[in-house]
């Protein structure tokens, strides 16, 4: 992938989130945790978060909402949500591209619990259904580690 040298370029770690207007290629390196991509192509701005859990393991019959695991991923996502909000961006027309959510370390799975990344998935496809954003482009669960790169003036991801 060929980067014009004047596109500002953010790494993401674990727990950040950015949000712009202006031109920036962002990237983060996911495991089980999940990145996500969040663009109003009318108001030109986007942004991307990455967000992990608090705890190694949830149980299967638990809600996600009452679980450390819905409480930060609606953490990341309402803070990515308010600052795009606070660029010009409308609610009602953002759209979402997710990856990640990959069982990179499957021995921390059993019968009574989901694995990190399972829990992941799960919650970020239920945050995008309740909150009505659609979800155009998904990479999530599998084995796998990713590299995100996503452009906020194009809003294509590269991988």
């Amino acid at each position: 992938m060929l980067v014009p040298p004047e596109l500002r370029r953010v790494v993401l770690h674990p727990g950040d989130h950015y949000a712009a207007k202006d031109p920036a290629l962002l990237s983060t390196l996911l495991g089980s945790c999940v990145a996500v991509c969040l663009y109003d192509p009318a108001a030109g701005v986007a942004g991307m978060n990455h967000f992990l859990l608090a705890n190694r393991r949830y149980a299967r019959n638990m809600p996600l909402s009452i679980t450390d695991a819905g409480r930060y991923g609606v953490h990341a996502m309402e803070l990515l949500i308010n600052d795009m909000l606070r660029l010009g961006a409308d609610k009602r027309r953002i759209k979402a591209k997710a990856f990640g959510a990959g069982a990179v370390i499957e021995n921390l799975c059993s019968d009574n619990f989901m694995c990190v990344g399972d829990v992941n998935e799960r919650f970020i496809r239920e945050f995008l259904q309740m909150e009505g954003i659609e979800l155009v482009a998904e990479d999530l669960g599998g084995k796998q580690g990713r590299v995100i790169r996503f452009r906020t003036d194009t809003f294509a991801v590269y991988r």
